[in-house]
């Protein structure tokens, strides 16, 4: 992906200077305070355009005394991890004295992003986080103007190199999650894949990352959603192949449903099949087995996340990306491979 440098945020002046006119003709074609003429008001509006100016609306609010404002911008704030996420950047700005508002990216074509965008950038803001767990979150990235500080949240790698990015190493968690089973003596392990947020998932490549090291057979993949139905319907899938004897789900919530379907067509967890999910939701305690998975913490990267885009905002030194490490939860749904599958 192209990268575009980031830049220092167009000013009234430059508007002017572009246009071949005053500083106060800008200031009456923006606010409407006075009649500017035609030619002039076409020539502003031209320059607004090509250097995508936009009032310093977050200067005029700390000046006012208002609280500074961040935005979320988000593909999807019902699942897990985003919603944690939001609460970890929350937090922190609250405890910074700022204000976060959210606007979410419904689909990754180019007029919802760009709405989504026009009204984030309508409020006061200081600066913004995006998460780019999804197309749309990466579309949204893309679509900023190079002057507004952005942290970029990602799971895996970062889409942007010379972006900020506080990322969950999610290659690094799998590969772990896959290990722990092979040593348990599974021949293989299957893999029931989320969604790919427009690459391959990060979970998926390290599941296949640790197959290969361990010179393990790669299974063919199954590809689910996001809901524990898609789940259900891949357990079934999996509960009719003879040597399937563990499986990494790529969320929790895939797990459970597929937790489920096995139990439906007979077949025992742990004892015939190990199942381990992915980001520990709250629910897999109490699931029946408990699930074993791989605990992420996703309040954590948000609060990073934040902290790196104060440094954006203070122009000192630019901030270094970081990068946390998921840890493995071992519950009552995983076990030793069956003795006939040794």
């Amino acid at each position: 992906m192209s990268e575009t440098p980031r830049r220092r945020h167009p000013t009234i002046a430059d508007v002017a200077a572009e246009a071949g006119v005053s500083v106060p003709t800008v200031s009456r074609v923006l606010n409407g305070t006075a009649k500017v003429s035609l030619d002039k008001q076409t020539r502003v509006l031209a320059a607004v355009a090509a250097l995508d100016f936009r009032p310093n609306a977050a200067a005029r609010a700390l000046v006012g005394g208002a609280h500074a404002m961040v935005a979320v911008i988000a593909g999807n704030t019902t699942r897990l991890g985003y919603s944690l996420t939001i609460q970890g950047v929350e937090e922190a700005a609250r405890r910074a004295g700022h204000v976060v508002v959210i606007s979410v990216v419904e689909a990754a074509d180019p007029v919802t992003v760009r709405a989504a965008v026009d009204l984030a950038l309508s409020q006061p803001l200081a600066g913004a986080v995006v998460l780019e767990y999804d197309p749309a979150g990466i579309a949204a990235l893309q679509a900023l103007p190079s002057w507004l500080p952005v942290v970029a949240v990602a799971a895996g790698g970062p889409t942007w190199e010379s972006m900020p990015h506080a990322t969950m190493d999610d290659r690094v968690g799998a590969s772990k999650a896959t290990r722990y089973l092979l040593d348990l003596g599974h021949r293989t392990v299957h893999h029931v894949a989320i969604p790919s947020a427009g690459r391959v998932s990060s979970r998926l490549v390290g599941w296949r990352d640790a197959l290969v090291a361990a010179g393990a057979p790669v299974p063919q993949v199954v590809q689910a959603g996001w809901s524990p139905v898609s789940g259900y319907d891949a357990g079934r899938h999996l509960a009719s192949l003879p040597d399937v004897t563990a499986v990494l789900c790529g969320n929790d919530e895939l797990a459970m449903g597929t937790i489920r379907a096995l139990q439906d067509t007979g077949r025992r967890v742990p004892e015939d099949i190990s199942v381990v999910g992915f980001d520990d939701h709250p629910l897999g305690q109490l699931w029946t087995p408990s699930l074993t998975t791989v605990r992420q913490d996703f309040v954590q990267l948000g609060r990073e996340a934040f902290d790196m885009l104060q440094q954006v905002q203070s122009g000192e030194a630019p901030p270094t990306s970081t990068r946390l490490v998921p840890d493995l939860v071992v519950r009552s749904s995983s076990g030793r491979a069956p003795l006939q599958s040794s």
